[in-house]
């Protein structure tokens, strides 16, 4: 595999070029005394090393030994619990933490460019503090004064971790059926009872203790997801002063055998009568919890953007290095004995469409982390609300469209490499292992599909659509003096239409056929990702035209952003297709002609 670099360029030309973040920075009063461009600049570049040289080194062998469990006990690969411990006393695990609890605060726009380089590091390290830093927030959004000041300032320094305890055997998705109970006790604690499955990071030797935000019933709730109350359970119970006390009464039942994230623990979790605190207000866990999972579900697509960002880096430099048959005569090098691969039409449209992809996706989860720290430091409530609808429209989408086109990218690296991308000695096939989880956990990427077409879209009537349809209108409005990209504009404009006519078009057939928003919802969120990728590749093409002369690299986001609207973006036509069939030919066959 090759060495991991973080593709610094590129993530300063979409923080500060096309999304002139310090712009927001600098009116938002928690922010505006401690970011800017050169401080932005720092962190990421310290970031960068510590992805580099620290993390992506032990990736391989980690994969290769896995993690061990026994007697209780996991222990994490070789290096783990050292690179950690360097990790958190950099000050990395409490990035996005509240600095009252001594965190860092950056902001998400920012944080996602860290989350990347982390991810593209190694996927199964990046888990353990990427869950912490969305508990973190849980708490100190929902939790007490007694409980934030307890326990952030631990979890913040990476003294402690933290994990979210949802799914039970019987119970993924639809978490009003579980069964974990919470009993009240005389201290104001909570006996906590159940077992809780497929809980990343719910053991391991990397610290002395793990925080568990733990979804629980109490003896009075509603039936339902509406009696769901969420639960802080630690593994050591703390002590007033912080220090650890006695163990509480929970323990790893066992580990998960995997298909990739061998280096992550993902565990079943027995919690029998363990000591709990209530966080937030009785039966209102669930909307609590979904605080941590919106941040998550970004964070999880960040996962198929940073596999496939590695991806991009390893088939490239192997297509440069591999020197096999002849190129056409445009390409040939007749003073060697062959060409690189390089030459090979199918290789560049596979290496240009990882490039096109894994660019437009780093503009996309940057433009989805602006809209989250919009929403949470905008200067006024107008903003703030508008922000707020952005961020439900594109959360889905970042998980699911991300996670889809980056499983497609690591493939599409394992397919240069031919039949050394199917080996394990050269890692390029653990890419496409550690990716495929993200399409699965924290919400499947159908639920995601449902979440966007049923309960955004059809649930708002097509309202929630609005406000990204009156962004890129006004974009396509300031671009039509450039006349270079017309043919794009136009492009962008149809598929603009299309989106909003089958949006009426589903909603209008709604009412009549109960199947068709679940008929045509991956579709749709497909449809969602590939327009919202082209507005923003027209956007990052028009400031790298401006740009250019002052960065000559720019130059290749320009033929990039040609690629993409003349090989990826027709995609919509076929998607638009599918969505207008409804759920006809889906519904055809009877049960016993499966």
């Amino acid at each position: 595999m090759a060495d991991y670099r973080a593709p610094r360029d590129d993530m300063d030309f979409v923080l500060h070029d096309v999304f002139n973040v310090s712009a927001d920075w600098q009116q938002a009063d928690e922010l505006a005394d401690m970011m800017d461009e050169d401080t932005a600049t720092a962190i990421l570049d310290e970031a960068a090393k510590v992805a580099e040289n620290l993390i992506a080194p032990l990736s391989r062998a980690a994969d290769e030994q896995g993690v061990s469990f026994a007697e209780g006990k996991v222990t994490t690969p070789d290096g783990f619990k050292q690179n950690f411990k360097q990790l958190a006393e950099g000050g990395w695990v409490g990035v996005t933490a509240n600095p009252e609890f001594g965190g860092m605060g950056l902001p998400k726009s920012l944080s996602a460019q860290y989350e990347e380089m982390l991810c593209s590091a190694d996927i199964s390290f990046s888990l353990y503090p990427g869950l912490t830093s969305g508990a973190i927030m849980t708490l100190d959004l929902h939790g007490s004064d007694e409980l934030k000041q307890l326990y952030l300032p631990k979890m913040a320094s990476g003294e402690w971790t933290g994990t979210m305890c949802l799914t039970e055997p019987h119970a993924g998705t639809d978490l009003g059926i579980i069964k974990s109970k919470a009993i009240p006790e005389s201290e104001g604690s909570y006996a906590i009872t159940g077992t809780k499955i497929f809980i990343t990071g719910g053991e391991h030797d990397l610290t002395d203790n793990i925080v568990h935000l733990v979804l629980a019933k109490l003896p009075d709730a509603p039936a339902g997801t509406k009696g769901i109350s969420l639960f802080v359970v630690p593994k050591v119970i703390p002590n007033d002063d912080g220090s650890l006390g006695e163990a509480n009464s929970l323990s790893c039942g066992s580990i998960e055998h995997k298909m990739g994230i061998h280096a992550s623990a993902t565990c079943v979790m027995n919690f029998d009568g363990a000591k709990g605190w209530l966080v937030g207000e009785p039966h209102r866990g669930l909307p609590a919890m979904f605080t941590m999972m919106n941040y998550e579900r970004l964070g999880v697509g960040i996962q198929g953007l940073g596999a496939a960002e590695r991806s991009y880096q390893n088939a490239l430099e192997y297509a440069k290095d591999r020197i096999q048959g002849r190129g056409a005569k445009a390409t040939r090098d007749n003073n060697a004995e062959a060409d690189s691969i390089l030459v090979h039409g199918d290789v560049r449209r596979m290496l240009l469409t990882m490039k096109a992809m894994t660019e437009g996706g780093r503009a996309f989860s940057t433009w989805v982390g602006q809209q989250l720290d919009r929403a949470k430091y905008g200067a006024d409530e107008q903003t703030r609300q508008q922000a707020d609808a952005m961020v439900a429209l594109l959360t889905p989408v970042a998980k699911a469209f991300l996670t889809d086109t980056g499983l497609e990218s690591t493939i599409h690296g394992q397919q240069v490499f031919g039949g050394h991308g199917y080996v394990r000695e050269w890692g390029q096939e653990q890419l496409v292992r550690d990716t495929r989880i993200a399409q699965i956990y924290e919400g499947t990427n159908g639920i995601q599909a449902l979440d966007l077409l049923g309960r955004k879209v059809c649930g708002s009537q097509g309202k929630l659509l609005e406000p990204f349809t009156q962004e890129v209108n006004e974009f396509l409005a300031q671009m039509s003096s450039k006349h270079d990209w017309n043919a794009e504009r136009a492009q962008l404009q149809q598929a603009l239409d299309s989106l909003n006519g089958v949006s009426a078009e589903v909603l209008q057939k709604a009412g009549a056929d109960e199947n068709i928003i679940s008929a045509v919802a991956v579709e749709y969120l497909h449809l969602v990702g590939y327009v919202c990728y082209a507005y923003l590749w027209l956007r990052m093409a028009a400031v790298a035209e401006q740009k250019q002369a002052d960065k000559p690299y720019l130059g290749a986001k320009i033929k990039t952003a040609k690629f993409y609207f003349a090989r990826i973006l027709p995609r919509v036509n076929a998607l638009v297709a599918a969505i207008k069939d409804g759920s006809e030919s889906l519904y055809l066959h009877d049960e016993d002609e499966f």
